[in-house]
């Protein structure tokens, strides 16, 4: 049986939907992003820009505290009370965490992982004055967003920004049943339940505690739910349109008008789309298409040599040729 999550609604849980996202999550996922063992996806033009600002910048604290399966201390990024936080307000909340509860959370964190409360990283979070833990990882919190996220952020923000206020449009014109629709693949919804695939074996009934809907930018391959205090239950899921953030400059306006005219509108914004690799799934959705249209038109691309396709893990994966990138180009 395959593993899902199911969330379930009440009347007064449909009142208490709400949109935010949060800079300190973003930082922490980019982190991930940077170290982590997985390619960096769509992610990949930014990390190659960024890694020069790694070079003296020890993550290891970051990256041990963020267990692939498993629980991320949750003072490290402080769950948003707002539909928009600052990071100085993420960072002032994360440097006043209380010792003790710091202690707490950066052990059950260690405990996700075997072995990594053994490792130098592990004891010395554990040795150390939890006042200065503190200290030490709001410091190095703060240096992760000014060379992995600050330097991007007017950009990420504004897609964060656009992507809440295309999803508000969609539940404003057909409640959750629209909203759900087209979110993510992997989320589904019927008779006032919310289903997440893909991810850990869970069941909540909400309880009049509403769910809010959180985007995010770098937290990219996957939809997230949120289930223990002191968040309220979350889902954080991929950001419309997040395969964008990193293109270089397209082409003009005339010449994607052009590339329009001889390949067709739509077979024009996949092909431009596909600058970094993306599924059928992922295509669909980011761009509000059946997936049986996505596969159509991708099939002709493929038939005339504008893209290729590879197998990444579970899914087909498709990217442009050098012939499709010299179209796409202008």
């Amino acid at each position: 049986m395959p593993a899902v999550t199911t969330l379930r609604f009440g009347p007064d849980d449909l009142l208490r939907c709400r949109f935010a996202y949060s800079p300190a999550f973003e930082t922490l996922a980019a982190v991930r992003v940077a170290t982590g063992p997985q390619p960096p996806g769509h992610h990949a033009r930014w990390l190659a820009e960024a890694a020069p600002r790694l070079a003296g910048l020890d993550l290891r604290p970051l990256t041990l505290l963020q267990p692939r399966r498993g629980y991320t201390p949750d003072f490290l990024a402080p769950p948003p009370d707002a539909p928009v936080d600052s990071f100085a307000a993420d960072l002032a909340r994360i440097a006043a965490t209380p010792p003790d509860r710091a202690r707490a959370e950066i052990a059950r964190s260690l405990a996700d992982t075997p072995g990594a409360a053994r490792t130098a990283t592990g004891r010395a979070l554990l040795a150390a004055d939890p006042a200065d833990v503190v200290r030490d990882l709001a410091a190095l919190v703060r240096a992760a967003w000014e060379a992995l996220v600050a330097p991007y952020w007017a950009r990420t923000r504004a897609l964060l920004q656009a992507d809440i206020t295309y999803q508000s449009g969609r539940l404003a014109a057909g409640g959750l049943d629209r909203l759900f629709a087209e979110l993510h693949p992997s989320v589904r919804w019927h008779d006032g339940v919310l289903t997440r695939e893909h991810g850990g074996r869970d069941h909540r009934d909400l309880a009049g505690e509403g769910l809010v809907l959180m985007p995010s930018a770098f937290k990219w391959d996957q939809v997230v739910i949120v289930l223990d205090p002191p968040w309220q239950p979350t889902l954080v899921y991929p950001a419309r349109g997040v395969g964008t953030l990193w293109q270089p400059p397209g082409a003009s306006a005339e010449a994607t008008a052009a590339l329009g005219r001889l390949v067709g509108r739509t077979r024009a914004r996949l092909l431009t789309a596909l600058a970094e690799p993306a599924s059928t799934a992922w295509l669909a959705h980011h761009h509000g298409l059946a997936p049986a249209t996505v596969s159509e038109h991708l099939a002709v691309l493929r038939a005339t040599g504008l893209v290729a396709s590879t197998r990444h893990r579970h899914e087909v994966r498709y990217h442009r040729t050098d012939l499709g990138d010299a179209l796409a180009g202008g």
